[in-house]
């Protein structure tokens, strides 16, 4: 719910010209609070006392109560004088129909993109531990794992600002291109340092479809429509907190190591590859529905 609401309140807030840039910053700020949040949790955990004692549980909830407060009084606030100036930056020139056409097959590319790119989040880490292949350590994991937030918080504040100066559409559609490459990598990388390098990209491309595909849909759907509309994107985007991996990723790998008996090195290569053609498909939809008639247009949506 606050996830929905969030999401609809900054867009309200801002216009299509800053808006990539102000989604980036507060990514950026978010990134930084998850790897502070990290880090303290893990100095609460005590070796378990935190839990046992319920430390974690009420230091968390008192900072949620205490942004909850934050953001009730900021809700308070009058309504910015740049609500007027939103509205008319934002109104199209095509016809609702047409709009409506360009939000919906964008929600539909953002679907494929997301189930292809995310579908493989948990059989990578089992994959980096095979002694096949990498057969990394605690410490190799936390490496690649760290790269790939870094180049994450690098991207959400470049990436909003380069979508303001030279499109969100067309930044959006990179990151899709730079999602479906990466995992033909994995399969091929030699050691540890060059796949954190490679999985570093892979949060470059993770970081841009989250910031820049929030600011093209607060661009693409109407002011009227926000509250419902941002729940289907936030519904999308979920897709990669499990469903992706539980319906894709994991039983692919299983099913040609455990009836087809394929090498494990060599299914998960396989599964690898699946990712990237469903990530690519939703990439070709998302530049023929979307960015190319986009740019037939006037130009009113960047």
């Amino acid at each position: 719910m606050s996830d929905v609401g969030w999401a609809a309140l900054l867009t309200d807030a801002t216009t299509p010209e800053i808006r990539g840039s102000a989604v980036g910053l507060l990514n950026f700020i978010g990134s930084i609070g998850r790897l502070i949040g990290i880090g303290f949790a893990g100095f609460l955990y005590s070796n378990g006392a935190g839990f046992s004692q319920g430390t974690i549980f009420y230091v968390v909830s008192a900072m949620l109560f205490t942004g909850s407060l934050v953001m009730l009084m900021a809700s308070r606030v009058e309504k910015p004088l740049t609500a007027k100036a939103t509205t008319q930056t934002e109104a199209p020139k095509e016809t609702p129909t047409g709009r409506k056409q360009l939000y919906r097959w964008c929600f539909a590319s953002l679907a494929l993109v997301v189930l292809g790119a995310t579908s493989i989040n948990q059989v990578f880490l089992i994959f980096l531990r095979l002694p096949e292949g990498l057969n990394a350590s605690d410490p190799d994991v936390s490496l690649i794992l760290t790269v790939w937030t870094v180049g994450g918080m690098m991207a959400s504040v470049s990436s909003g600002k380069l979508a303001d100066r030279i499109g969100k559409a067309k930044v959006l559609m990179y990151g899709f291109v730079l999602a479906a490459a990466t995992p033909l990598l994995y399969g091929v990388v030699p050691n540890v340092v060059i796949m954190a390098l490679v999985y570093g990209l892979s949060g470059v491309a993770s970081w841009i479809i989250q910031t820049v595909g929030f600011a093209l849909v607060g661009d693409l759907i109407p002011s009227t429509h926000r509250g419902r509309l941002f729940s289907v994107y936030n519904a999308i985007m979920s897709l990669a907190w499990g469903p992706a991996g539980l319906l894709i990723g994991g039983p692919l790998a299983d099913m040609q190591t455990e009836i087809l008996a394929v090498p494990k090195h060599r299914a998960y290569a396989n599964a690898f590859m699946a990712s990237s053609t469903i990530t690519l498909t939703g990439a070709v939809l998302f530049f023929f529905k979307v960015q190319r008639k986009h740019q037939q247009k006037s130009g009113t949506i960047s």
